[in-house]
């Protein structure tokens, strides 16, 4: 009698374990191999890589993976050179706009901020070529506002980022071509 429970009762547990590992961000690669991105709108640009989203219904301070933006207001520098640039940049292809949050490693810096990379698209397959067209972090760098700047454990696209950074570096863009329109 026993022996016949166990044997009925293994088909439930086997079906409910496949069926947890179906479900989104539950599979034990965790959210990013399921090729899940967080729906976000842009309400606020601080500078050229820290922008505020609305995301579920609640606000967050994100600051962009793998790329550092010159500064508007360093705490020993003030304004660096190309931060209003960049900010600027960033303001006009993000404020109001969706933009889709993909996570790495580590979610938040010491500042609380949420850590992303920013899809202007989702990608399908997040090929260097993808990566070019639709990331916003990537845009940064093609276009000279943005310096790779790595951090780990979120490393996922840090070789990548190092190529476009040389392509824009060769190509002289923006902070890499000289005078900054603001004066530095």
């Amino acid at each position: 009698m026993q022996l016949r429970r166990k044997r009925s009762v293994l088909p439930f547990l086997v079906g409910a374990l496949i069926a947890l590992a179906l479900l989104p961000g539950c599979s034990p690669a965790g959210p990013e191999a399921s090729g899940d991105f967080l729906p976000a709108v842009v309400t606020r640009c601080v500078d050229g890589d820290t922008v505020y989203v609305t995301l579920a219904g609640r606000t967050e301070k994100v600051r962009f993976i793998g790329i550092n933006t010159p500064e508007l207001r360093h705490p020993e520098k003030g304004a660096e050179p190309f931060g209003r640039e960049a900010a600027a940049y960033t303001r006009s292809r993000l404020l109001g706009k969706r933009v889709y949050l993909e996570m790495d490693v580590q979610e938040r810096d010491k500042y609380g901020r949420l850590l992303v990379y920013v899809w202007l698209s989702p990608p399908e397959s997040r090929t260097e070529a993808e990566v070019r067209q639709k990331m916003f972090n990537a845009e940064l760098l093609l276009n000279g506002y943005a310096q790779v700047l790595t951090i780990p454990p979120n490393v996922r696209y840090a070789d990548m980022f190092v190529r476009l950074q040389r392509e824009a570096r060769a190509a002289q863009k923006g902070l890499w071509g000289g005078q900054s329109n603001s004066g530095h």
